[in-house]
């Protein structure tokens, strides 16, 4: 029945409605983590904890979080081929001198904020340093298992700002370009729900409140920022990784309601009020990583205006061009 078809196929566009890509690319993400989590216990695990005896505390979580990361890279790739019909780099994946330059900012301005957090808490008293290269687990080498967090959040740092900013915002903005609503406005609109979805998606965690999710909301605008300005995903992948690699695993401090800290360069004792610390779910959840938040905007701003000359929505994420690059009109 034509109903039907209208119902899930834009023939404007020849390829299947948002409505149904945003829930197909959620759905697929969820099942790469499942069938990654089935390498662990896995032959290949066991031979090559037997080749290499000093990797065995790590090596299925190194195999998980290296699985996971192709999976997802080959999955986002068919889904831009196959069901979104356009280029993979429509997604922010231009690797160009701009996208690493962005990319190397990012990564310092993470490490930057959390280590201003960490300053402040200990000269405020609220975290004492109990210990150096702190490894949790028995007879482990701090240089060995240092390597475990390093791969996990290389690939937490691509993968959730694929499936938040690269592929949820832009395809939130070109279903919500209508005519009511400008290309800019559908990107902003884009921006905002999307930053609540990467909220909601951390609901579950350990030691999550309602006011942590409206913090990550906050730092999902953040994490958007660099995004939608250049249209690129450097500066958000590589913020995202150290803002949690020097949280968890330099300063000790917990990531997002996860205690990671049995692997640090530095272990904590915190203390001090939670509505600035963030207590147990870490600063995201705080006034500190909060004021934090407000900060590495006002550096973003400063940044991609002294890079682009201009700072400025870009609209083109709301528009559909299709595999052949000619953008197509609503």
């Amino acid at each position: 029945m034509p109903w039907v078809r209208e119902l899930f196929w834009n023939r404007l566009e020849n390829r299947l409605r948002v409505v149904w890509r945003l829930p197909l690319y959620l759905i697929l993400w969820v099942v790469i983590q499942i069938l990654s989590s089935l390498i662990i216990k896995s032959p290949l695990t066991t031979a090559l904890a037997m080749a290499a005896p000093v990797l065995t505390p790590i090596v299925g979580n190194l195999l998980f979080y290296s699985l996971n990361l192709v999976l997802v890279l080959l999955m986002t790739w068919w889904m831009a081929r196959v069901i979104d019909h356009r280029a993979l780099v429509d997604l922010g994946l231009q690797i160009d001198r701009h996208w690493w330059l962005d990319l190397c900012f990012g990564l310092l301005l993470g490490a930057l904020l959390m280590t201003l957090i960490f300053g402040v808490e200990w000269l405020l008293g609220w975290a004492a340093v109990i210990g150096y290269f702190h490894v949790g687990v028995a007879n482990a080498r701090f240089l060995v298992m240092i390597w475990q967090p390093i791969l996990l959040f290389v690939v937490v740092g691509i993968n959730e700002e694929l499936l938040a900013r690269g592929y949820q915002l832009r395809n939130l903005a070109e279903g919500l370009q209508i005519a009511a609503i400008s290309p800019r406005g559908a990107v902003i609109l884009a921006w905002l729900f999307s930053s609540t979805l990467f909220g909601l998606l951390h609901i579950l965690n350990p030691n999550s409140t309602w006011v942590s999710t409206v913090a990550l909301m906050l730092a999902g605008v953040f994490l958007g920022l660099g995004y939608v300005l250049t249209g690129r995903l450097g500066l958000s992948i590589g913020l995202h990784m150290t803002w949690n690699f020097f949280q968890g695993s330099v300063y000790g401090f917990p990531v997002s309601g996860n205690e990671l800290s049995t692997i640090s360069f530095i272990a904590i004792h915190q203390t001090g009020p939670p509505l600035w610390t963030g207590g147990a779910f870490g600063p995201e959840a705080g006034l500190m990583g909060i004021s934090a938040i407000f900060i590495g905007s006002v550096l973003t701003l400063a940044w991609v205006q002294w890079r682009y000359g201009q700072l400025t929505i870009q609209t083109e994420l709301a528009h559909y061009s299709g595999r052949n690059g000619h953008i197509r009109s609503k």
